[in-house]
């Protein structure tokens, strides 16, 4: 039987220890990164995740797509996605706007502006910042705290509410103008196969399935995605299934058996053959990992 019901990411369990400002469960906002023990695994976002970085480097990947950040920048990480961090810079300063999905889905009236929001931040999750615009957004933010703060005011999830709807139009001009780069015909097909991966990794693991889908030769696209990215097609293919077996074996209570279901395969025998193969270990070692 397949299993519908994910458990995500426990914000509240893993920062209730640190000093934070709310409304609710509707709004988090922290005054600097927070890193626990957990973040050495893949996990699946169940919030949508802002952060102004001030200064600092770090390396993470979102959907296996390995980013790079270079403060100063806005990061934006959609429920849904699965992250995996990587490593953060001693100097990494910023801070961080956590928004719950019933937040989320009341935030933007139109169905229209929130599919091109959504659209551009799922594309570009990092953007960088100059000084100006920095400003503006940790203004944004510091406006923020005072409201959550303001436990009295009979409107303050609504005056909030506003802020960030400055903060997201304000980060997407930005967005606008990091999308006018051209990509070139391999870089656009490479981001098409992606795409159709991360659409159907859990139902197709087979490379002609991809093909047909893109109307070219298993061939012809194994050399163009090798050539683009470094990586062959098929690895691309294992590590999305794999990244998100990680994410299952670490983040739910799902068995061995469930996250198999889950993920399609005949058996859970075939299933721990195949994680094996891809990570070196397991299902059962890897969930068992300190």
């Amino acid at each position: 039987m397949k299993v519908e019901n994910i458990l995500p990411f426990n914000w509240h369990t893993e920062m209730e220890n640190f000093e934070r400002y709310s409304i609710d469960d509707d709004i988090y906002l922290f005054d600097k990164p927070v890193i626990t023990s957990t973040f050495q695994y893949p996990f699946r976002m169940d919030v949508t995740v802002g952060i102004i970085c001030i200064k600092g480097t770090s390396e993470c990947s979102i959907n296996l797509k390995p980013y790079t950040v270079n403060g100063p920048c806005l990061i934006t990480i959609l429920p849904g996605q699965i992250v995996e961090y990587k490593s953060i810079s001693d100097d990494f300063t910023g801070h961080i706007i956590i928004m719950s999905s019933k937040f989320n889905d009341n935030l933007i009236p139109t169905v229209s502006e929130r599919l091109s929001l959504l659209l551009s931040f799922r594309e570009n999750p990092f953007i960088p910042l100059d000084e100006v615009t920095l400003e503006r957004m940790v203004s944004f933010f510091e406006s923020m705290k005072k409201m959550a703060h303001a436990k009295d005011h009979p409107y303050r999830l609504e005056v909030v509410r506003y802020l960030i709807l400055a903060y997201l139009y304000g980060a997407s001009d930005f967005h606008k103008l990091y999308n006018n780069r051209q990509f070139s015909h391999q870089e656009a097909l490479l981001e098409k196969f992606l795409h159709l991966v991360q659409t159907h990794y859990k139902e197709q693991r087979g490379l002609e399935f991809y093909s047909n889908k893109l109307c070219l030769t298993s061939k012809h696209l194994s050399k163009v995605i090798k050539e683009t990215s470094g990586k062959s097609a098929n690895d691309w293919i294992d590590d999305h299934v794999a990244l998100e077996a990680k994410a299952l074996l670490k983040s739910t209570s799902m068995t061995i058996q469930q996250i198999s279901d889950e993920l399609n395969f005949p058996s859970q025998s075939f299933f721990g053959k195949y994680f094996k193969r891809v990570t070196g270990m397991s299902p059962k070692e890897y969930k068992g990992k300190g």
